[in-house]
């Protein structure tokens, strides 16, 4: 399955990136563990929809934020913690003027990995991994198990900074401390979850964009894929996104287009084609609607 990652800072070279953001990182091939902290708009102005095979916390130290989880909103203060699953959908963004400062905890499920007729794999991880497990995902200061949350993750973050011998072990040790506590604790109430099979659409809609978004993308095509006609998929579109399909396209190939005019010395000309933009004047316009400046005036930040 194709990973979508909308991330414009994902897309900059070093230099760019080290421009707005010092990142903190605790990651190595041998240890599959990253925290790092990130703030909207300094960093980038939102992270759009996307999904991938890691296990995420992300940890809300200042302001507010909208951030949408398969599909479902949820709006998150100072000291909420949400929790993304391997494969889950999901975007943050914040009101326009206000900024937002956050932690990122992202670990692969094979960092806790354990023999295959392990009953700690069969019974508990790989279902909770999985999704099988009814779990709290919008953790806030109304649970019993609250504190007892935060203190392992405040605990994560000081074996992070310390590096003392044998701290990979501690986070090991915090991060299935972490899971036993979800499944301890599952909903009190039915949680309100968008059908798997809509979620399904969206990734296949978003993976086939990131594939063809140099292309001319008809309505009827993209209908064609998801097996609507096309006015039952742009209904479908809107209410699952907030936007129009071809909004939402457009923006997309702008975030391309913004990465080719800061990272590569192809002519402006050249990047609207390639990114799907046939008219120059067209291109131009949207893309001074969105970042308010022309491509050109970009070229030379």
């Amino acid at each position: 399955m194709v990973q979508i990652i909308f991330w414009e800072v994902l897309h900059m070279n070093e230099i760019e990136k080290n421009k707005y953001h010092e990142t903190k990182t605790h990651s190595s091939a041998e240890f599959l563990f990253n925290t790092y902290p990130c703030s909207i708009p300094i960093d980038f102005p939102s992270v759009p929809l996307h999904w991938h095979n890691d296990m995420e916390l992300i940890v809300i130290k200042h302001g507010s934020a909208k951030v949408t989880l398969n599909l479902t909103t949820h709006q998150l203060s100072a000291g909420d913690i949400l929790v993304v699953l391997p494969e889950n959908l999901h975007s943050i963004d914040c009101a326009i003027g206000d900024k937002l400062e956050y932690e990122n905890i992202i670990f692969k499920k094979e960092l806790l990995s354990f023999a295959t007729n392990d009953i700690t794999m069969s019974k508990y991880l790989t279902p909770f991994f999985n999704g099988d497990f009814p779990i709290v995902t919008h953790v806030h200061m109304g649970y019993s198990f609250y504190s007892h949350f935060v203190k392992i993750i405040n605990t994560m973050d000081v074996l992070c900074d310390k590096k003392e011998f044998g701290y990979q072990l501690a986070i090991k040790s915090c991060l299935l401390e972490l899971i036993h506590i979800m499944i301890r604790h599952p909903p009190k109430t039915e949680v309100n979850k968008k059908s798997e099979k809509s979620v399904d659409k969206i990734k296949e809609i978003l993976t086939y964009m990131e594939q063809h978004y140099n292309e001319e993308i008809p309505i009827e095509k993209i209908a064609d894929i998801c097996h609507y006609s096309p006015s039952h998929f742009m209904k479908f579109f809107k209410n699952h996104m907030g936007t129009s399909f071809i909004k939402y396209l457009n923006d997309f190939r702008l975030i391309k287009a913004r990465t080719r005019l800061l990272t590569t010395e192809d002519t402006v000309l050249e990047i609207a084609g390639d990114c799907g933009f046939n008219n120059l004047s067209h291109f131009n316009r949207l893309y001074k609607n969105k970042y308010g400046i022309t491509p050109s005036m970009t070229r030379e930040m």
